[in-house]
């Protein structure tokens, strides 16, 4: 598939405890940086790149943001919505949700994750893998967050978020690319992790990596959105 037919899943569900209070009455989504709700400055960023489809799973307040961005045409995007339901599906069963609306391959972005690299280049890497998924990895050494990635020789040795090695140096970056393959084994309606999913492929020798060499910037903390306020008043966003 080419970029801009692509889609890219935006993992939108979350509660947003760490923002809490700003995140009581709001979703993530809409917490306002430099002016401006973060999926707008998201949505920026990827069309800047090529991309033109996003489906959005949301959960929690989920609807406001489907009021007041609709079907994207305001940013030359197209936005679509699924909706978790009664129950909060997780990172996993969210994107099992979506699939009737992500096609054969897609993206998956962090919903607090702002990452200004280039897209074409994680997609080719993923073709050319000939694998089911792929996760890009900033070598991070426990700077800006713990790392969780043994990434050597082009390859994902380890990746585990709770049991954590000396040789993890790099970091899950907070973007991916999957067949729907992957997600379609399982049951509709059951609540599962993305990083499981991702333990799983690394088991299997399944799981592509990418190395990308700029930081990444998010906003799933205080520190975090205020870090990107700064830099987004600096004019230096895209």
């Amino acid at each position: 598939m080419s970029l801009d037919s692509t889609p890219v899943a935006i993992l939108a569900g979350g509660l947003a405890m760490r923002l809490r209070p700003i995140t009581e009455k709001i979703p993530k989504a809409l917490v306002s940086v430099a002016g401006e709700p973060f999926l707008a400055h998201q949505l920026r960023l990827l069309h800047a790149r090529g991309l033109r489809r996003v489906v959005l799973c949301v959960g929690y307040l989920g609807e406001m943001i489907e009021r007041d961005f609709g079907d994207g045409a305001a940013f030359d995007m197209e936005l679509r919505y699924s909706f978790d339901g009664p129950k909060l599906l997780g990172t996993g069963g969210a994107l099992r949700q979506a699939l009737p609306m992500l096609g054969d391959e897609f993206f998956v972005l962090y919903g607090d994750s702002y990452l200004p690299i280039d897209y074409a280049a994680v997609l080719t890497t993923f073709h050319a893998s000939g694998q089911p998924g792929l996760m890009t990895v900033f070598r991070n050494d426990d700077a800006w967050d713990t790392s969780n990635v043994h990434f050597a020789d082009g390859r994902i040795v380890r990746y585990d978020k709770r049991e954590r090695t000396p040789e993890m140096r790099h970091i899950d970056y907070g973007l991916g690319v999957f067949r729907a393959s992957i997600f379609a084994a399982r049951p509709e309606g059951e609540a599962f992790d993305l990083a499981d999913v991702q333990r799983e492929l690394v088991a299997k020798n399944a799981l592509a990596g990418h190395e990308v060499f700029q930081r990444f910037y998010e906003v799933g903390s205080h520190a975090g959105l205020a870090e990107l306020e700064t830099l987004l008043h600096q004019g230096k966003s895209l």
